[in-house]
């Protein structure tokens, strides 16, 4: 099939590269988020995804919106069968999801209908989901609503940051997506519709989401370090200013911190929640980079007492 792939950050590109070298399909196009501003410096700098098609000669569409005419027109002109997606970015109009014959397919890493939305893994991490997955479905103007093609499992392991598993979901997500452009052209794959019942929604994690509440039990506060790692990265406060948790771990034999006092020994650092305590293990206080959380307690010296969240 002659195929336009949209997806913008690093996490798609695997799923591009397998298409690619599928050997089965042509990738016509990459449609890809406009290029955005990073760095200290501020420069504009291209998607993950347009560097790996302009690396592999592919033409790269990058609309302001994808309602904009000259898109469409460009895109009715290529006239793909289909048009695998992997976090895009940007809502598709009916107008473009006109265009292809077999219409877009998207690979969206959770077992659909479980956490419908724009943050899956953060949100599985965060529940503690013991398994997740990735699904190929056809995007209709439903939020993650469509038809599913095929899924894959994939456990939550318990020291997982979303991170590690979104990386992991998606390379096994790569082969799904490529198993279901070749299972569309031959007829063999059908969609199915998903269930009425199972539905949970999944929206992005905003900075407020990722404060650690300290009376909350050490579990929680595990899974919402972990769930928020790397973004947008779980933080409290420590002497009013942000202090970002990088690593921690429960400690389920000490029990004798009340929530959100700091402990330091030599070589360790633990805070009290709702529960047992919590060692830090890595931090990064504001405006510097991040360090082991000892040295940051010996440079601060913690007083006795001291809490966090204040």
């Amino acid at each position: 099939m002659k195929l336009v792939f949209a997806g913008t950050p690093e996490v798609a590109v695997p799923a591009l590269d397998a298409l690619i070298a599928s050997g089965r399909h042509e990738v016509a196009a990459v449609v890809t988020r406009p290029d955005a501003p990073a760095g200290r410096g501020r420069r504009l700098v291209a998607s993950p995804v347009a560097d790996r098609a302009e690396e592999a000669g592919i033409e790269v569409l990058k609309p302001v919106r994808p309602r904009d005419e000259d898109f469409l027109a460009r895109l009715r002109e290529i006239a793909p069968d289909c048009c695998p997606v992997v976090a895009y970015g940007a809502l598709l109009p009916k107008a473009a999801l006109a265009v292809p014959a077999r219409g877009w397919v998207n690979l969206h890493f959770s077992l659909l209908p479980a956490w419908r939305g724009a943050a899956p893994v953060q949100h599985a991490v965060m529940a503690g989901d013991e398994v997740t997955g990735a699904s190929t479905f056809l995007i209709e103007e439903g939020l993650d609503s469509g038809p599913v093609y095929g899924v894959l499992t994939e456990e939550v392991r318990p020291t997982d940051t979303s991170g590690d598993l979104l990386t992991r979901l998606a390379f096994a997500g790569a082969g799904l997506l490529s198993a279901t452009m070749d299972g569309i052209e031959d007829g063999t794959l059908h969609a199915v519709p998903q269930p009425a019942e199972g539905v949970t929604l999944a929206p992005k994690i905003t900075v407020e989401d990722a404060q650690v509440q300290w009376s909350a039990p050490a579990l929680r506060v595990d899974r919402v370090v972990r769930g928020c790692t790397p973004a947008p990265g779980a933080w409290t406060l420590f002497r009013g200013e942000r202090l970002k948790l990088v690593q921690a771990a429960p400690v389920v034999d000490r029990t004798d911190l009340a929530p959100g006092e700091l402990s330091a020994g030599k070589n360790n650092v633990c805070v009290g929640t709702g529960s047992h305590a919590v060692e830090l293990l890595w931090v990064q206080p504001q405006g510097k980079k991040p360090m082991k959380a000892a040295d940051w307690a010996r440079g601060v010296r913690i007083v006795h007492g001291e809490l966090l969240g204040l």
